[in-house]
């Protein structure tokens, strides 16, 4: 079967561009969310193989959502979506328990690789 992952990011048009390479590389997108407090619950409920994870979002960051999610679920696997310039926040995030990031704008190739390697439990 597929991995399953849970898209969070604010913008509709950057859940959708992931959504779009993940489909076309097979895997299965099981629901998204729009914040951190959605992640969480939606983390909860549909138990994904991976979340992709937008770093500054309303209600609640992406860093506490990771922190959240990871003292619910220590194996959790979650992949860091970062914009150039968010290297700081990139650390904190990783500290908080996500696998790796990937850089805003979004190369396919680079995504796909990177989902590969959390799904795998490489660093």
């Amino acid at each position: 079967m597929a991995p399953s992952v849970l898209i969070v990011d604010d913008a509709l048009f950057m859940r959708m561009m992931i959504k779009d390479i993940l489909s076309k590389d097979g895997f299965l997108v099981v629901g998204e969310a729009e914040n951190g407090v959605e992640a969480v619950e939606k983390y909860a409920d549909l138990k994904p193989d991976l979340v992709t994870m937008d770093i500054v979002m309303p209600e609640m960051d992406g860093i506490e959502a990771v922190r959240n999610i990871i003292k619910m679920d220590p194996g959790a696997k979650v992949l860091m979506c970062s914009a150039m310039g968010q290297q700081p926040l990139v650390v904190e995030a990783l500290e908080a328990g996500a696998r790796d990031f990937i850089i805003k704008p979004f190369q396919p190739a680079k995504v796909v690789e990177a989902v590969r390697k959390a799904l795998r439990g490489e660093e």
